[in-house]
């Protein structure tokens, strides 16, 4: 058997000061990612330096992802949230993880202490009497700056008031799981953990992913980073990412968190009249009616892309089958903030994983060349990122309306300006 703390130590860490928005969420505007650019195309891993205060980004959109996120956790189970237990090797006999749930849970107790900081006005947490137990991973206390752990949180929003030390009375993947339905009430992100095996991989071991639209959990959990992104044919993995990734996981410091952008384009189903929305489920159907009252814009799922749910084959990228409703109308960007840390206590990566969707109708009216912008953008994609897009199902439609929006602000039916002009990136 491996030793696991051979794998890594748990370290002290001195967090930095988190700048606190003061701002209620209700007044806290989605930020307006436009994570794409003037001309050729290129794949990178595409990540930045990410300031502490922007680890978790919270908006007036609070409530209305809740519904979403609460739903899918609720109807859709292990589909959408899942922790393995320790392996101690596989087929081979020769790798060995830790299992997910200690990370899940130090993931949980970091929450409980940056949101309160960073959000001062929308949560409020009462932390274990000086006299108590103190939680702690590896003897390293779960809080901050010396002070007592948090036990409990509430978020002003929802009402809702989570008790971490409910986590202190339970042990393994139920404790993990847990632990991730707390972290699911407190943000409007997904998350991965990754952790390192023995092998010097780093491994999907628990997941939270409420709306990953385009892809499920079921079909990746467990696997290795190298096996995530093959199984899924992303785009020129092993020519230009793979071995910078691995390196990558491999040496992110405990102090430099970053942060990527992503996007796509998603086709919806037109709106139902007269819809209101429920929460009323008791099943895991992506195509139903409930589901689209409550997810109209299919921030959950794409079926109007990939088609049910439980039906997905998953690599054929962003499915095959036309789209019967499409129109300027049912068009959306889809835009991801990817968020990577490192835990200080369990060593995991945690991936986090931020959905924005904007109509493409609404996007226009921006006026900051962004209809031009998005167009070459679009055009640039090499064919196997287009294939992987799913661009020929939906590009005669958009590129179209984007064209027209472009020769209105001057910049040309070709989707190419001269002066370039408009905001940096990524907005």
């Amino acid at each position: 058997m491996h030793d696991l703390r051979l794998v890594w130590t748990p370290q002290k860490f001195a967090y930095p000061h988190i700048t606190p928005c003061t701002d209620a969420l209700r007044d806290v505007k989605p930020i307006p990612y436009r994570p794409f650019r003037w001309g050729q195309y290129h794949v990178t891993m595409g990540i930045r330096t990410m300031p502490w205060s922007e680890w978790i980004e919270l908006d007036s959109e609070f409530t209305t992802y809740h519904r979403i996120r609460d739903f899918r956790l609720r109807t859709c189970g292990k589909n959408v949230l899942e922790v393995l237990p320790t392996r101690e090797n596989d087929a081979s006999g020769s790798v060995t993880v830790v299992g997910g749930a200690q990370a899940a849970k130090e993931l949980a107790y970091e929450l409980a202490e940056y949101l309160p900081r960073r959000y001062p006005s929308s949560f409020r947490i009462e932390r274990l009497p000086s006299s108590a137990a103190v939680p702690s991973i590896g003897d390293i206390p779960l809080s901050w700056d010396g002070m007592m752990p948090v036990r409990t949180i509430e978020v002003v929003e929802t009402g809702i008031t989570y008790d971490l030390g409910v986590l202190e009375g339970l042990e393994g993947v139920r404790m993990g799981e847990e632990a991730l339905r707390v972290v699911n009430g407190l943000t409007q992100d997904d998350f991965t953990i990754m952790i390192e095996g023995s092998d010097g991989k780093y491994y999907f071991q628990a997941g939270l992913v409420c709306v990953p639209g385009f892809w499920r959990m079921r079909d990746k959990i467990g696997m290795s980073l190298d096996e995530i992104h093959l199984s899924g044919d992303v785009p020129q993995f092993k020519e230009k990412l793979q071995l910078s990734m691995n390196r990558f996981f491999k040496r992110l410091p405990l102090d430099k968190p970053v942060v990527s952008y992503k996007y796509s384009i998603q086709a919806v189903k037109p709106p139902k009249p007269g819809a209101e929305p429920t929460t009323e489920a008791t099943t895991c159907f992506p195509d139903s009616e409930e589901t689209e009252v409550i997810d109209p814009n299919e921030l959950g799922w794409a079926l109007s892309h990939n088609g049910p749910e439980d039906a997905f084959a998953d690599g054929r990228g962003h499915g095959t089958r036309p789209i019967s409703h499409l129109s300027p109308s049912t068009l959306r960007l889809r835009t991801e903030r990817q968020t990577l840390r490192r835990l200080p206590r369990t060593g995991a990566v945690v991936f986090g994983i931020r959905t924005y969707q904007v109509k493409v109708e609404q996007l226009v009216q921006e006026r900051t060349r962004v209809a031009g912008r998005l167009a070459s953008a679009v055009r640039s994609w090499p064919e196997d990122v287009a294939a992987y897009k799913g661009r020929e199902r939906w590009e005669a439609v958009l590129l179209e309306y984007l064209d027209g929006w472009s020769r209105q602000e001057g910049e040309g039916g070709s989707g190419v300006c001269e002066e370039k002009g408009g905001l940096p990136y990524p907005y």
